[in-house]
């Protein structure tokens, strides 16, 4: 049955591997045709950008390529594997939707399209690439000389350093809150409307931060100790973006002035799509914190249980003057 498994797993990936090449293939195509015969709506469009589905495809064949040499290489751990698997295949699938599906190209008409896309990256995406630990799988993807020199690397002292830095909960959380903040000043935000470098730079940082904010609460890092330090930077976290999307939702004017002609063009009131953007943050968002919050406290409390349920009798000595 594990066989039967692994196999329908190697040829879902495959396909996955194939599909993505035809649809870059695709999106190769459709940016030497003519706007005529690009009749469809902009809604409609897949937009498939080349730098983004080239870093997607390759993210994908290091990931089954490692995957495969360490299920060659041993049979331990199998099911683990085959669900971080699966977290990766639904992460990268996620990231597909966001960045090269018709959603992004709704999103420079719509806001609340836009909040769904970040969304999508930032408590989708994210949270799955970490648990699908694509790091070490992708090093597995390297022949063994090429393995040993980036290990090697990787394990410098300012590296190390650098790296548990950043993954800190205090450090993760401040970047991540910063990031969301900062790129809904309506400053930058239309900063990053009208030009497709600062968007790119906007779409990285979430994503990113999201990532190491993640990396925090279910990373390797995140030891059995720090289960409190996670679950305070989940609740934190919930309170401060639904914030901001109580703020969006209840602000009595726009803040983002570039959405008012492409919105009425779309029949939509402005407002309102602010206001549904504002509800997607506050409400999905700040669900998928609790939950992930509930769950990191479920685990603590199941890893203290048998230290805390320990019957009193063989807690404590006996008592000597009995």
């Amino acid at each position: 049955m594990a066989h039967l498994t692994l196999r329908a797993m190697k040829k879902s990936t495959r396909w996955l591997v194939a599909a993505a090449a035809a649809c870059a293939c695709a999106g190769a195509q459709a940016h030497v045709l003519s706007a005529a015969e690009r009749g469809a709506p902009p809604w409609l469009r897949w937009t498939f950008e080349p730098w983004v589905v080239a870093l997607l495809l390759v993210s994908l064949g290091l990931y089954v390529a490692g995957y495969r040499r360490l299920c060659a290489r041993s049979r331990r751990g199998r099911r683990i594997r085959v669900r971080q698997l699966g977290a990766f295949v639904l992460g990268w699938g996620t990231l597909v939707a966001a960045l090269d599906s018709p959603l992004d190209a709704l999103s420079a008409a719509l806001f609340s399209a836009h909040m769904i896309q970040h969304e999508l990256m930032m408590i989708v995406a994210a949270p799955l690439l970490v648990l699908s630990r694509p790091l070490a799988v992708w090093l597995w993807a390297f022949p063994p000389r090429a393995r040993h020199r980036i290990a090697a690397a990787v394990r410098t002292p300012a590296w190390l350093s650098l790296w548990r830095t950043l993954c800190a909960p205090a450090v993760a959380w401040l970047l991540h809150a910063a990031a969301l903040w900062a790129w809904h000043m309506p400053r930058l935000f239309e900063a990053a409307l009208a030009s497709s470098a600062i968007h790119t730079l906007q779409h990285a940082s979430f994503l990113l931060s999201a990532l190491l904010f993640w990396w925090a609460v279910f990373g390797e890092g995140a030891r059995r100790d720090q289960s409190g330090y996670a679950m305070l930077s989940l609740f934190t976290t919930m309170v401060h973006t639904g914030a901001l999307g109580a703020l969006l939702t209840l602000a009595p004017g726009l803040w983002y002035p570039a959405y008012i002609e492409p919105t009425s063009a779309l029949g939509i009131d402005p407002l309102q799509d602010q206001q549904l953007g504002g509800l997607v943050m506050w409400v999905p968002a700040g669900l998928a914190y609790l939950l992930a919050a509930l769950a990191t406290g479920a685990r603590w409390l199941v890893h203290r249980a048998p230290a805390s349920l320990m019957p009193t009798t063989l807690a404590a000595p006996p008592d000597s003057n009995s």
